[in-house]
């Protein structure tokens, strides 16, 4: 039995971030549960370490089959590309933290939270950028070009009519 792969439309930029901020902020909310019930079975940092692998995979394969629709599984190079985002954004996180530390000795909770949000969301729009214009650029039009091609070479050749004449190079019609 054959197993026919349905054609994907490509998704507009507006409709891939809102479904960006979907997937990655549903996945974030899993996440951010998970990590302290796993840390209950081993140290801190190795939970948040598995669970950030793992969402990440999660992610990367939601944002393949439905935010950026390319339908069909991320693969590995789509992996590799979206966890040195991943990893990139962490790293911007992770500054943002570093300096508000080294402006404010002791800084209050509420600016922690503002500012480790804001370093955040300027980081997942760039990683949205980066995987829209990058990793899963072209979404499903990849699919429709190979279609469209397909479709090309498979046309029937028509038979050249009675009433064309040809002269050198060229078909002319009477």
């Amino acid at each position: 039995m054959e197993t026919q792969r349905t054609e994907t439309k490509p998704v507009g930029p507006l409709a891939s971030f809102v479904r960006f901020v979907v997937c990655g902020g549903g996945v974030g909310v899993l996440s951010s549960a998970a990590v302290p019930l796993l840390a209950m079975l081993m140290p801190w940092a190795a939970a948040n370490a598995v669970i950030t692998i793992a969402s990440t995979l999660l992610c990367t394969e939601l944002h393949a089959l439905f935010t950026f629709g390319t339908g069909r599984r991320a693969g590995l190079r789509r992996h590799l590309q979206s966890a040195g985002s991943a990893t990139a954004a962490y790293v911007v996180t992770c500054t943002a933290m570093f300096v508000l530390h080294a402006v404010q000795s002791s800084p209050s909770l509420v600016w922690e939270q503002a500012v480790y949000l804001g370093a955040s969301g300027l980081a997942g729009i760039g990683r949205f950028l980066v995987l829209r214009l990058f990793v899963f650029a072209g979404g499903g039009r990849k699919q429709d070009e190979n279609r469209k091609q397909k479709e090309k070479t498979t046309a029937t050749v028509r038979p050249v009519q009675a009433d064309h004449v040809r002269r050198g190079n060229l078909l002319l019609a009477r």
